[in-house]
């Protein structure tokens, strides 16, 4: 009978199973070099025993972060752009999927089954929108937030462009990429200060957005930073001198008298239309800017810490030095 031949079958196999020595667990590799890494992000401790392998990025910077260093096969989503990608970039970006045009819910975050969450702005760790980096440790992902968006700590400048860059680098296993990127980024900065002439810093208004209120650039972010190794002086780094970002008043534009007005150009409102809006405004007919048409323009992905900052001062400081209306 058939179970017959299966139970004898099985008898005879019996032995030769119990005689068969366990298996040996597969013994560990050594670590990665360069792990484990602790490192302190923001106020949050993390030790990392290896690279992440599934990663979303939120924010245009933290993205070009990534992809500069050459870590687009680690990640596994993307969100929220303000600009388009550089063109370096653009190859490496389509490859990875877009959970959502601006942030995704928690829910499609988790879908993507990430071990690791990179945020450019601290609005992508929103609490009230159930990102927040604290909910993340739970379900077992690690994260990292820009560092211009700490909560506590000092004006953001280029240095902080660089510790972002190496501590990225380290944390994903390529700290040599890391310190290319940074070296090349040093000699920009290096010819930049060398074309830049002696003449007292030219006043600089930053126009973000706004009708009733300027939004603006603040003394805290990596922005006033820029102005500044571009040979400008931000107008309203004091004012806002905790903020990367803040509103002003138009009459203060006006008392600040800035000689040159940098649009940011990302969004819905072209910078023409910006540039419409400033020259049409009686309030500011007086402003030396815009009675002698000097606008310099750069996007606004430009203006955060990211891989774009010190071309950016380059390109600012020749707008500045040119001097002609655009």
């Amino acid at each position: 009978m058939p179970w017959r031949r299966a139970a004898l079958a099985a008898a005879l196999l019996f032995p030769l199973a119990a005689c068969t020595a366990p298996a040996k667990p597969e013994p560990k590799g050594a670590p990665a070099p360069g792990f484990p890494y602790t490192v302190t992000n923001c106020g949050v401790t993390t030790t990392y025993t290896a690279p992440p392998e599934r990663v979303v990025t939120m924010n245009q910077h933290a993205t070009e972060v990534m992809l500069e260093l050459g870590l687009a096969k680690s990640l596994v989503g993307t969100a929220y752009l303000d600009d388009t990608v550089l063109p370096k970039y653009a190859a490496a970006y389509r490859s990875v999927p877009v959970l959502a045009d601006a942030y995704p819910s928690y829910e499609k975050l988790l879908s993507a089954n990430p071990d690791h969450v990179y945020g450019g702005y601290a609005s992508a760790f929103a609490a009230n929108e159930g990102r927040a980096r604290e909910t993340l440790a739970k379900s077992g992902i690690t994260s990292r937030l820009n560092v211009e968006n700490c909560p506590k700590g000092a004006a953001t400048t280029m240095d902080d462009v660089y510790q972002e860059v190496r501590e990225v680098g380290r944390t994903f296993g390529v700290p040599d990429r890391a310190e290319t990127w940074i070296r090349s980024a040093e000699a920009t900065s290096a010819r930049t200060r060398a074309a830049r002439r002696s003449a007292a810093p030219l006043p600089v208004f930053v126009y973000d957005s706004g009708d009733k209120t300027a939004f603006t650039v603040g003394g805290k972010g990596v922005g006033n930073d820029i102005v500044t190794r571009a040979g400008g002086r931000n107008v309203f780094a004091d004012d806002l001198k905790d903020k990367s970002f803040g509103d002003a008043a138009w009459e203060n534009v006006v008392a600040r008298a800035p000689e040159t007005i940098l649009i940011l150009d990302y969004g819905g409102t072209s910078v023409d239309a910006k540039k419409k809006r400033l020259r049409d405004d009686p309030a500011l007919a007086s402003v030396p800017a815009i009675k002698n048409n000097r606008f310099a323009v750069l996007p606004l992905s430009d203006m955060v810490t990211g891989v774009r900052a010190p071309d950016a001062v380059a390109r600012l400081a020749a707008q500045l030095r040119a001097g002609e209306g655009q």
